[in-house]
């Protein structure tokens, strides 16, 4: 299965959210995409080798319009090394004139940790939302519960009820990618959730994904599981 399809993301509005492989997942989507938009409702890094072109402007729904380069960048400015990304609003209109075209969004950052809660005022979902993706690196599996892989350690110890500095397991992962204060908050009614385990670059790293996945399908009813190495050509290892 293509990444496209495994995430159900052909026409509609794709929220990531999550750590380990956001921007990851949205450049490749787009790649594999004939009509993509990459942006944000938050800050992001530059990301003009990853598409056709990034255009800074504050009406994104009539730069699409006129649009001819795919896949197209839509930021609302750019500042030294990082872009800002438009109100949740701001996407919901784009969405309205986007019928044939895949609109990707970055609704959170985790400073390039490997897993992470969301904080008080993330996820910026916009209500137009059809698919959000929960992601998390396969690699946090064992890892201490430290600031140096996982973004808001004090919020995924809220919800697993972990203590700073114990090993992550496998059911505290899946319990914060389904929790409704952790990969699942303010989903749209409606939208779809397609978590998605990145980093699956080794045969035990694959198994703790897929032990990762019957766990998520335990606790949350999903449509399946992503199981990925999105830096490769085929990013997609598997789905459960």
């Amino acid at each position: 299965m293509d990444l496209p399809s495994a995430l159900e993301a052909e026409g509609n509005t794709v929220c990531v959210v999550g750590a380990g492989g956001k921007k990851s997942t949205l450049y490749a989507l787009a790649g594999h995409l004939e009509r993509a938009v990459v942006t944000a409702t938050v800050r992001i890094p530059p990301f003009d080798d990853q598409v056709a072109e990034v255009r800074v402007t504050a009406n994104p729904s009539q730069i699409l319009e006129n649009a001819t380069d795919w896949p197209l960048g839509l930021v609302a400015d750019r500042d030294g090394e990082r872009c800002h990304g438009y109100e949740p609003e701001q996407i919901d209109a784009l969405a309205s004139v986007a019928s044939d075209t895949t609109i990707l969004v970055k609704a959170d950052g985790a400073r390039t940790r490997w897993f992470k809660a969301p904080g008080e005022h993330e996820p910026q979902l916009p209500t137009t939302t059809d698919v959000v993706v929960p992601i998390a690196s396969a690699k946090i599996v064992g890892e201490t519960l430290t600031d140096e892989h996982v973004h808001r350690p004090e919020r995924v110890a809220a919800i697993t009820g972990l203590e700073r500095g114990d090993r992550i397991a496998v059911t505290d992962v899946a319990t914060v990618l389904t929790s409704d204060r952790g990969g699942c908050k303010d989903v749209p009614d409606g939208a779809t959730v397609i978590p998605l385990l990145n980093m699956v670059d080794t045969p035990a790293l694959e198994s703790t994904a897929r032990d990762l996945a019957a766990e998520i399908h335990a606790l949350r009813n999903v449509p399946h599981v992503a199981l990925t190495r999105l830096l490769e050509d085929e990013p997609v290892i598997g789905v459960v």
